[in-house]
Parts: structure tokens; sequence; C-alpha cells
């Protein structure tokens, strides 16, 4: 192995990236370290738990604008 290896993010980290991505709104330059500093288990988590909070807002907003 050559010198130090990358310093992991922690969940958070991967949580505010999977944020972003839905937006759309990543550099590439940021996607490109989050290749190599990422856990895929933390992305997966966070892509899953961001995908349910997105859905629990729509189907929050459907129901309120329904009821009125």
């Amino acid at each position: 192995m050559s010198g130090k290896e990358p310093q992991r993010a922690s969940f958070m980290y991967a949580m505010k990236a999977v944020v972003w991505s839905f937006f759309g709104l990543r550099r590439k330059s940021d996607f490109e370290k989050d290749q190599v500093k990422l856990n895929p288990v933390h992305f997966i988590v966070a892509g899953v738990l961001g995908a349910a909070i997105f859905i629990g807002l729509l189907i929050t907003v459907v129901k309120l604008v329904v009821s009125q």
C-alpha cells in the first residue's frame, strides 16, 4: 500500500451528499471525492432514508392539498 489511506466520511456526510444529489447540485469534483471517502453501506442507507423522507413529504403535501 502506498502512503495514507483516505479518511472515511461520516454518515452525516453521506446524508448531505445524497440530499444534494436529489436536487442535482453535485459538482464533479465532489462526486469524485465521494467515491473515495464514502462507505458504500452509509451511502445505501442514506439513499433509502432520503427517498423515504421525500415520499413522506410528497404524501403529506398531497393530503394537505386534497383536504382543503
